[in-house]
Order: C-alpha cells, then structure tokens, then sequence
C-alpha cells in the first residue's frame, strides 16, 4: 500500500517539495478520512439506541429531539432520510417508548406456523391449520390420550 502511495506522489507530483515520507504520512491521513462518515452515521445509529434508554418520557422526547436535529441537519443523505422516516412516525416511537410492547411474540408465532406450513406439506388446508393450532397452543395431549404422539 505504501508502495502504491510512493508511486501516486512521484507519478503525480501530489505534494510538491515534500519528502516521500511526509507524502506517505499525508495519505494516511487522507485513506483515514475515507471512513469517517461511516463512522459517524454509526454514532447515530448507537445514539438512537441508546435513547432508549431513558428513564422518562420527557426525557426520551428531549433526547429524541435533539437525535432528530442533529442526524436531520448531517452531511449524509441516507441519515438525512432516516431522521425523515422518524419524524413521519414520530407519534408511534413515543407510543412504543410508553407502552414497552414490542412484536417478539408475534414473530415467535410466525416462525412457528411456519415450521408448521413446512411440515404439512403434502396436506390439504385442514390439516395444516390443525397442525398450526396444535403447535401454538403447545398443548400436552396426554394429558388426554397417553397414546397420541406429541412431537410433530
């Protein structure tokens, strides 16, 4: 890489009357730039986490707030449109924030109907949905019939 550096410099006079060393410490410095707005929309995202966080609802709004204007007035355009999408839900986040409901359940749910869908293959629509209910409700069936399998 420093190689490559060298050759830029001598190839193209980049910084003149400066020693290659300099010129190798000065694309470092450059290469290191390259990151920095990757960087910064992780701050962001960490930020926006860590929100959160917050102990009360005014202070979730106030921090969310100074979030908003800040990712809202940045340099990066997809940031920019994120600090959007939040203003347009804004209402919805602070209801999540108060209610502390999320949608694990549901999607533990879905998994498992699907797992269920994956094993009825084959099987009309009746059986599938039996399997379905069954897998969800997690039912102990022997306590009813001994005899009947419960793993499907």
């Amino acid at each position: 890489m420093v190689g490559s550096i060298l050759e830029h410099t001598t190839q193209h006079g980049a910084i003149e009357g400066k020693t290659q060393t300099k010129a190798v410490k000065y694309y470092n410095l450059v290469l290191e730039s390259y990151n920095l707005k990757s960087f910064e929309a992780m701050r962001m995202r960490a930020t926006f986490q860590q929100i959160y966080q917050a102990p009360d609802m005014q202070t979730f709004r106030h921090l969310l707030q100074k979030w908003y204007h800040w990712v809202s007035q940045c340099s990066l355009l997809p940031m920019v449109e994120t600090a959007k999408m939040v203003k347009r839900h804004w209402q919805g986040i602070l209801e999540c924030k108060l209610s502390s409901i999320n949608n694990g359940i549901l999607e533990g749910l879905n998994s498992v109907i699907q797992a269920a869908k994956r094993k009825a293959r084959g099987y009309g629509k009746k059986h599938f949905k039996t399997m379905a209910y069954l897998l969800s409700e997690k039912l102990d069936l022997h306590r009813i019939n001994g005899f009947l399998p419960t793993c499907f």
